[in-house]
Parts: C-alpha cells; structure tokens; sequence
C-alpha cells in the first residue's frame, strides 16, 4: 500500500475513533445522565434540559474562542500533531473523570463536560487540517464522506455495546446500570485513545519553523496570525458567505445532536429507547453518508447539501408533534439520512476553497464558525425551555436555522472559491 493511501486510510479511522464521544457522551448518554444530576440536586425537568443547553452553549462559547488561535498557532509552528495529542490527551482524561462524579454533582460535570469537550474539537481542528495534505483535488469530497461514514460505523458500533452494558448490566458482570453508564465512559476514552494511534504513526511529520533571533513565540505568533487572518478572510469572500450559511444551519445540526437525547428524556422514553433511536440513526448514517458522497459527483456538492436542509426543515417541524416513541424512532431514521452527509461535504466545500498554505489557520476558523454560532442553538433551546416549561416549542423553532442556511448557501460560487484558493497558493509557491 502506497503512502497515500495509509495515509488517507488513518485520517479515516480517526473519524471511527473520535466518534464514539459525539455518540455516547454528546448524543445519547450524557444528556440524560446530566439531567438526572440537575435532577437529583432538586431541579425541575425543564431546569434539568435547559441546564443541560447552557452548559453546551458555555462550551461551544469557549471553543469558538480558541479555535482561530489554536489553527494559527499550528500553522505557525508547524507542531500540527504535536498539539493535536495535547488536546487529544486533555479529552481522554477528562472522558474518564466522568464516571468519578457524584450522583448530584451538575456543576462539576459542566466543568468536565467543557474540558472534554475542549479537547475533543481541539484535537479535531489539527485533524482537519490535514485534508488538503492528503487529499487530491479530485477526491476532497469522496475522502470526507467516507471519514464521516466510518466515524458513524465506529460510534454506532460503541454505543450498541454501550446500550447492551445498559440494558442487561448483570450479564457483563456489573451491579447495576448506573455503573454501566459510568463504565461505557470509560469506554469511550479507550476507544477513541486506540483507534487515534495509526494517525499519529501515518499522518505528515511536523515540521517545525526555526524563529529567528527576536521572532515572536509560537503563542504570541499565533495572535499576530489571527490578527492577518482577519484582514486576509475578507478578502475571501465566497468563503466568508459559505461560512455564514454554515453558521446558520450547523447551529440547527448540532443543537439536534446535542439535546435530542435530553429532549426525549423530558418526554418521558426510557434510556433503552433513546439509545436504540440513536443507533438507528448511526447505522443508517454509515450508508447514507456513501451515498451522498455519490450522489454529489452527480449533483454537485452544494445542491445534495441544500436537499438535506430540507430535510432538517421537515424535521424540526414534525418534532413538535411527537407523542410515541415511534414517533421518535422515524425522525431518528431521517436525521440518519442526512446528517452525515450534510456535514461532510460541507467539510470538503470549505477545504476546497482554502489556501494549502493556511490550512490549520483557515480550519481554526471553519472550527469557529461551528462553535461560535453554536452557541446559540442550544442557548434558545434552553430559554424557550425554561419560559414556557417544556421543549416542544425549543425544537420546532430551529427551523428558522435551516431556512436561513439554506437562503444564503443559494449565494455561494463555490468555483470562485476555490479558483481564489488556488492562485492564493501559486503566488506563494511559484510550482503550482
């Protein structure tokens, strides 16, 4: 097998690796385990769900700070991997702490849900940062489709191991299910520390900038290069508009990942029901996420992105009226279908139309843009829960989200883009 191909097939397998925490921890388990936290400290329901909301909105606040500073530092250092493992180790001990907490201690999980999580996109922003090193031009898009579906495999996979500790505790040798829970945390930093290690063996080595006498450190150099990205992003403009959209409509996707679980908790399903709709829409991810990536070469990346916001749109709507299980269960499959693919090939639009040569800078703000705009899904999910004492107003309105993502991505010339992009690089490197 050539170096390529090793390559492209680690950067995939760490997509299989990282996706267990957005899976077991982000979607399905750590919700309701929060919420009986809040719970148990003499909250209400509706505290229990909008607590839940703030505490991701605080995180995505904080990511959203670092993101642009962690690419630049990357960039202007040249320790990609280097503090990749940082961020990668600060997710993996946090993970663990989770099954130290106590029955009633919310606040100090918020913490360790934000250290977490931290470190789970952090290691994820260097991650990324790789696509345009080990991709050729011609299969950015089929290279992060297949990322995205073996990161649903790999989640889904975990998390139906996880739902069986939880459902039938004493066949593994557990004393209840509450120790489960805790002990499919731990699984996940195990996990996702195991399946990270060919990256690190495959991945470009770092190659460290030698500073000269009375150049900045790497961290000063990093806010003196935030400070140029800033002034050489609007000049981007496409990309900027790209961004926007996905600022808008990544905020209605990740607001559904994250309080899904939360929100069918507060309806009343069991645990056993709301993991298995999750699964579901793991497993139907992993083959749906192909599929777009083949329909795409067809269609064009933009138009199968537009399709799924339709989709999300009749989501958000037929949420508000979910009184079954069932119910819950057939938007789980249709959230399957379109998330994967959604998502990755906005990863790959945006990776199309950044400069090589700025590739962990332009990625730390890709990363900003999903977690600064972030913020304010679940923070109005949390509002509209608390003033009006339920969730089903809180979903239904991230319609909005989507309509608008979907107006303003009818704007981009991703071909303008990325021929910008391109130029871009050749004045730097005169043999493109």
């Amino acid at each position: 097998m050539n170096q390529h191909r090793q390559q492209v097939r680690a950067w995939w397998l760490y997509d299989f690796a990282n996706s267990a925490y957005a899976t077991t921890i982000q979607a399905a388990v750590f919700g309701p385990f929060y919420r009986a936290l809040v719970t148990s400290s003499g909250g209400s329901e509706a505290d229990a769900t909008a607590y839940w909301a703030y505490t991701n909105s605080f995180t995505l606040l904080v990511i959203a700070l670092l993101g642009p500073l962690l690419g630049a530092m990357g960039d202007y250092s040249g320790h990609r991997k280097r503090f990749m493992a940082v961020f990668l180790g600060l997710g993996l001990v946090a993970t663990v702490g989770f099954a130290l907490l106590g029955d009633d201690n919310y606040l100090f999980a918020s913490l360790l849900y934000l250290a977490a999580t931290v470190g789970w996109a952090g290691a994820e922003i260097f991650y990324d940062s790789f696509l345009p090193f080990i991709c050729r031009k011609d299969e950015v898009d089929s290279v992060s489709s297949k990322g995205y579906a073996l990161g649903y495999l790999g989640g889904g996979i975990l998390l139906a191991l996880n739902a069986w500790w939880i459902a039938s505790p004493e066949t593994f040798g557990m004393p209840s299910q509450g120790w489960a829970v805790r002990a499919s945390f731990v699984s996940v930093a195990f996990w996702w520390g195991f399946f990270s290690i060919p990256l690190f063996r495959r991945m470009p080595a770092d190659t460290p900038r030698r500073r000269a006498l009375g150049e900045a450190s790497p961290l000063l150099g990093g806010f003196l290069r935030i400070k140029r990205t800033f002034r050489h992003v609007r000049h981007h403009r496409q990309l900027l508009l790209f961004l926007l959209a996905f600022w808008l409509y990544n905020d209605g996707i990740g607001t559904i990942q994250k309080m899904a679980a939360a929100y069918g908790d507060e309806l009343g399903f069991d645990m056993g029901q709301l993991v298995a709709a999750l699964l579901v829409a793991n497993f139907i991810g992993f083959p749906a996420t192909y599929l777009y990536a083949v329909l795409a070469k067809r269609f064009g990346a933009k138009p199968m992105v537009l399709a799924g916001l339709g989709v999300y749109s009749l989501i958000c709507v037929g949420a508000f009226f979910i009184d079954s299980a069932a119910d819950f269960f057939m938007l789980a499959v249709a959230v399957g279908l379109v998330q994967g693919g959604v998502q990755a090939l906005s990863r790959s639009i945006y990776a199309s139309m950044v400069p090589h040569t700025q590739a962990a800078e332009f990625f730390g703000f890709f990363s900003t843009s999903s977690r600064f705009a972030g913020i304010f899904g679940p923070l109005l999910f949390g509002i509209i829960s608390q003033a009006t004492g339920s969730s089903v107003f809180s979903i239904a309105s991230l319609v909005v989200l989507f309509v608008g993502g979907a107006l303003v991505l009818t704007r981009v010339d991703v071909d303008e883009g990325a021929a910008l992009a391109r130029l871009e690089d050749a004045e730097i490197d005169p043999t493109q």
